[in-house]
């Protein structure tokens, strides 16, 4: 082989090379631009999503926080009707949606990356699935999506913590409480002046273990049953026509309903636990201004035995009632709006698929 027949290979392959370079390159940078796009998009509905659900059911949310921490010496809230006159008669309808400006702040930035992570984490679960042998043409079971939103609820929820604590003793307190959380801003700066960093965590292991049924179900439960109507077509459901609004918020409540009666008991210790070291709840302290000794607790196993052994176990689900009201429609709506967002801003995939 002659030195010139070298050169002309070498050259063709260096083309070559170039040309393929070229083409991958190009494949990659508009599928990042549309992938990026399609990233904010669903972080976009996501947000809206909790934004207009946890607005909807505000009044229902504060109610159920004062219930689950009350004094059992000092009883207020009897009951969801009777909570929802108490807090009207005597804080108007402000009372009624205390606390939900810094819920809001949490849940829309929680939601966006609750149902992003979701998405990321079913397709995530889904591959490594198909990988085993004979599970190739594989497709999310249930037990898969339940996997992926555990997985979803952990990131969320760890990611916005400290929120979650102030908003809970923000909605806690009342005119008469001697400290004053001005807003989301001044509670994280007070907590951590006067009890730490720590304290922003306060509630996280029952937080993380609950959250583990709560949004895994919710999923699981939500997807597999839109997957099953799609399928079965029960009730006249037409074939090949989408799922109607109606129908899914149907799935949402029913998911709703499984998800938070499952993890309810964690959530009343989370709570309890997040109110340790802050004394100037009013609906926490008995008539005569002193905090009562239930709240000390060393950590959650203490949490649940001082719990029961004070109060009884039916303690673990105070608040049931308007948190069971609450979240048949929150989490429906939850459900339904980040759906219509992502069809409103163009966004194909669904997290069905």
């Amino acid at each position: 082989m002659t030195s010139e027949d070298v050169a002309g290979k070498t050259s063709v392959t260096i083309a070559n090379i170039a040309e393929e370079a070229k083409i991958a390159s190009e494949g990659v940078k508009a599928p990042s631009r549309q992938t990026l796009l399609g990233i904010c998009k669903s972080l976009v509905a996501g947000g809206v999503a909790g934004g207009v659900s946890r607005t909807a059911v505000a009044p229902l949310e504060r109610l159920k926080i004062l219930l689950q921490v009350q004094n059992p010496h000092a009883i207020k809230y009897n009951g969801t009707i009777q909570g929802l006159k108490y807090i009207w008669r005597t804080e108007g309808l402000r009372g009624m949606f205390k606390g939900n400006g810094t819920n809001c702040a949490r849940i829309v930035p929680n939601s966006a990356v609750k149902f992003f992570s979701y998405e990321e984490a079913s397709k995530g679960i889904l591959w490594l699935y198909q990988q085993q042998p004979g599970n190739e043409d594989a497709e999310l079971t249930p037990l898969l999506r339940l996997g992926a939103g555990a997985c979803a609820g952990i990131i969320a929820m760890s990611a916005t913590y400290p929120m979650d604590l102030v908003r809970g003793r923000i909605t806690v307190q009342t005119d008469k409480s001697s400290t004053q959380y001005r807003g989301m801003t001044h509670a994280l700066t007070t907590v951590l002046r006067e009890e730490g960093p720590r304290a922003l965590y306060k509630g996280w292991l029952p937080s993380v273990i609950g959250v583990i049924p709560y949004v895994g179900l919710n999923f699981a439960v939500y997807e597999s049953l839109k997957d099953h109507l799609v399928k079965t077509r029960p009730f006249g459901l037409v074939e090949g026509e989408e799922l109607g609004v109606i129908t899914k918020l149907g799935c949402g409540a029913i998911a709703g309903t499984v998800g938070q009666t499952v993890a309810y008991p964690l959530d009343v210790i989370r709570r309890r636990m997040q109110m340790v070291g802050w004394k100037h709840a009013a609906s926490v302290v008995t008539g005569e201004g002193k905090s009562t000794s239930a709240l000390e607790y060393t950590g959650m196993v203490d949490a649940f035995r001082k719990t029961v052994r004070h109060e009884g176990f039916g303690a673990l689900y105070k608040g049931l009632v308007p948190n069971s009201v609450k979240v048949v429609p929150s989490i429906a709506i939850a459900f339904v709006t980040y759906e219509v967002v992502k069809d409103v801003l163009k966004v194909e995939m669904r997290i069905s698929e």
